[in-house]
């Protein structure tokens, strides 16, 4: 039988098509696209399904777990971290995404990680790093009789190389860096990340533990420890040590300033390893929701939730009365399909250390989340801000790890348990304790920011970041995507209206539109809509059911406080979370995701400079109410230099009142006016021919001169509208990105790159 001829159709966004071409398919040694999404998916699942055979699997056994692994992804039910997407059955064959990687107080140490994380990053995982083992700065290093650079030192060392790496142009390096609240470098620590040139390829959290959260609690002091010694560092003959409160002050005013550092609740994640007796956990992946022992690794993935409904009995998606349920029975096939399908990757895996195979397959620790949260809650018509939504999570994850947790014990029974197993939790014989287990752990929740993409849903457990996004399309105009469910429910209600989606479009809320029903903006709820408390205990409820971690995004409106990140900080450690980050809209300035250098301050003189014999652009065609407008825009040192427009047919007037705007903007640019301030200056201008074209409404030709110089040297900085609105945009598409899961990421090209 031609199993490909039974396999299930494949139905794709034209965004997924995008994300897939760019970043997934093979290319030939041309760089053009060869694979089709289906050939993509036949081949992992081809590649995982081919484990199979290490436990007697027949032909005709392999074949059928080959189809269902393909229909799982192809329906979009189910999909595997993007490193499996990547490589599986094909040369590479790295297929985990997270990494923790030793570092012990000494050279060697230090550079091999160095190694290590390049051949990871080169290969698409990203890497976790305990910096705590590391002597103090300035401690005396008795080989040399010199003095330690410290921690933060060598994660500038790892940082370079992730720079020089850049993970083959499909995954951008990520670090997570990790230090404990009682290292005597922990201040140097906390502000490492203030010059925003520094560390760009590093999350930081601050690793915490049960004590110091007492000592912040009573106010009193608390030592700081030298990891040489394990005992209290002593400096000039004195015992060292810091004010609890005033350190914990430090890490909430740095995270208010620019989202970081995030924080580790060390103590709680080792009182829930499955594995104790194996080893002690320091560090997790970059986005934070992967604890691993050291040299782990671990693959994840993710149960579209928004695909595991049904229609109420009698109903059809026409109908008034219209209402969606959950299918627990299609969650249940799923887990078990998946757990079976990231064992198999275990096997199947290429690892890029040899000491990184043996203890990913002593522990044979996967992660099984979800994603599309958000997608489901609006479909069932609960607020995520709301009890329904907390009970209805822990009541989804329960159900999820319950399942996970019989499907690897049905592994157990057929493979063998995982190695260690005899040193876990689920083994004792004094306490009659022997539950089967294949895996160690099963659950986790990822962000998914780019398989989310592929599967056309909200990511992880995030809420909505809006509920339209503006995109671009293949001729590089701006096109608005409106969520499916919500477009559903306007066309059903008769409020739909292309005016209407423009006006959403320019907000990341509809809570103050009255032209949306109040029921619907209930319902549609986005990230600016929700309280801290709320997303800080919906991280909680989902925490509560899963092994690893939970990785997600506190979002804060602009105007918060310092004292409301110490409660987000305190309620997710009062709530029983694994680690928290946070992020204050408008707080992270753009030079950060700026990929040209921002302008110096010897070209805002106001010196007009003179131009060069020969300079390099390009023209683009725009449609506006007078006609197409084609703007050419020529560019020196990777900067806007002068700006010439043509617009036909449109009457004498026209021409000259476009040639003096573009003799204008070029003085400007000339002078060294900065690009945004000009485009803020042109942006929104009106007239009385305004048309709504691919790139939405343009309004004047200034308006769309704007627009043209907005998509290629906008470069993702923020205008003065931006900073109103809270938003940030992405340096490769400018579509306004996602602050989720200790990074940022891109809904239209699935850019993404850690805070």
């Amino acid at each position: 039988m031609d199993i490909k001829a039974v396999g299930k159709k494949i139905e794709l966004t034209e965004n997924s098509l995008a994300v897939l071409r760019r970043r997934y398919l093979a290319k030939d040694e041309q760089g053009q696209v060869k694979e089709t999404p289906e050939d993509l998916f036949w081949r992992v699942a081809r590649a995982v399904a081919e484990s199979d055979k290490n436990y007697g699997a027949s032909i005709e056994d392999l074949e059928a777990t080959q189809l269902v692994f393909y229909d799982m992804m192809a329906t979009l039910d189910f999909l595997p971290n993007s490193p499996t997407l990547m490589n599986a059955g094909r040369p590479m064959g790295q297929l985990s995404a997270c990494f923790v990687i030793p570092i012990e107080d000494s050279m060697e140490s230090i550079f091999d990680a160095v190694k290590a994380t390049a051949l990871i990053h080169k290969s698409g995982g990203g890497t976790g790093f305990a910096f705590s083992r590391l002597r103090a700065r300035n401690s005396v290093v008795a080989s040399t009789s010199g003095v330690a650079s410290g921690p933060v030192s060598f994660m500038k060392v790892i940082n370079a190389a992730t720079e020089a790496v850049k993970q083959g142009g499909t995954r951008r390096g990520a670090n997570m860096g990790i230090l404990r609240i009682d290292h005597p470098d922990i201040m140097e620590f906390i502000t490492c990340k203030d010059d925003l040139k520094e560390l760009t390829n590093f999350n930081i959290s601050v690793g915490i533990t049960d004590a110091f959260m007492q000592a912040v609690k009573d106010d009193t002091s608390y030592p700081l420890i030298d990891p040489r010694t394990g005992r209290q560092a002593i400096k000039g003959g004195v015992p060292q040590s810091l004010e609890a409160r005033e350190v914990f002050t430090a890490i909430v005013e740095h995270a208010h300033k620019t989202g970081e550092p995030g924080i580790i609740f060390l103590d709680r994640i080792n009182a829930k390893e499955n594995t104790p007796q194996v080893g002690i956990v320091e560090a997790t992946n970059p986005c934070g929701e992967q604890p691993l022992l050291p040299y782990e690794s671990c693959n994840l993935g993710s149960i579209n939730l928004s695909k595991m409904v049904k229609t109420s009995i009698g109903m059809t998606p026409d109908s008034d009365l219209f209402r969606y349920e959950i299918d627990w029975d299609k969650i249940r096939r799923t887990v078990h399909n998946a757990v079976h399908f990231l064992d198999n990757v275990i096997d199947a895996n290429k690892y890029p250390l040899p000491e990184i195979d043996r203890a990913t397959k002593a522990n044979r620790r996967i992660g099984l989340g979800v994603m599309g949260f958000a997608d489901l809650l609006v479909m069932l018509e609960v607020p995520y801000n709301s009890e329904e939504a907390l009970i209805l999570g822990e009541k989804l994850m329960q159900f999820i790890q319950t399942e996970a947790d019989l499907a690897s014990v049905e592994l157990a029974k057929k493979r063998g348990n995982f190695p260690n197993w005899e040193k876990s939790v689920f083994y004792n014989p004094e306490k009659d304790i022997n539950h089967p287990r294949r895996n160690s752990t099963v659950t986790t929740i990822a962000p998914t920011g780019t398989i989310s993409i592929i599967a056309g849903c909200s990511s992880g457990i995030e809420p909505m970041f809006a509920v339209c996004y503006e995109r671009n399309v293949m001729d590089n105009t701006r096109l608005v995507e409106v969520n499916p469910y919500f477009k559903q429910k306007a066309v059903q209600m008769g409020f739909y209206s292309e005016r209407l989606i423009e006006k959403i479009a320019q907000s990341n809320s509809i809570a103050d539109i009255p032209e949306v029903p109040e029921s619907i903006r209930k319902i549609f709820v986005t990230t600016v809509d929700i309280s801290p408390e709320w997303h800080v205990r919906m991280q909680a409820a989902f925490q509560k059911y899963t092994e690893n971690a939970v990785s997600k995004t506190i979002n804060l409106p602009n105007k918060a406080s310092v004292s409301d990140v110490r409660k987000a900080y305190e309620l997710a450690y009062s709530l029983g979370c694994k680690g928290v980050t946070v992020y204050r809209d408008g707080s992270r300035p753009m030079q950060v995701l700026s990929t040209k250098s921002t302008t110096t301050a010897t070209e805002s003189t106001g010196k007009i400079k003179d131009r060069p014999e020969t300079l390099h652009g390009i023209t683009d065609k725009i449609k506006t109410g007078f006609g197409n407008l084609y703007v050419t825009i020529n560019a020196h040192q990777g900067k806007p230099f002068e700006v010439f427009a043509q617009i036909g047919k449109s009457g004498y007037d026209t021409m000259a009142d476009t040639e003096a705007i573009c003799r204008l903007i070029s003085l400007a640019l000339r002078s060294g006016v900065d690009t945004e301030e000009i485009i803020e200056q042109l942006r929104g201008i009106g007239g009385d021919t305004q048309i709504f074209g691919d790139g939405g409404v343009i309004r004047s030709v200034p308006d769309a001169i704007a627009k043209v110089l907005y998509k290629h040297f906008g470069n993702g900085k923020k205008t003065k509208r931006d900073v109103d609105l809270g938003t940030l945009r992405c340096p490769d598409c400018s579509a306004k990105l996602n602050a989720e899961s200790g990074c940022f990421s891109c809904p239209n090209c699935g850019y993404s790159k850690c805070k």
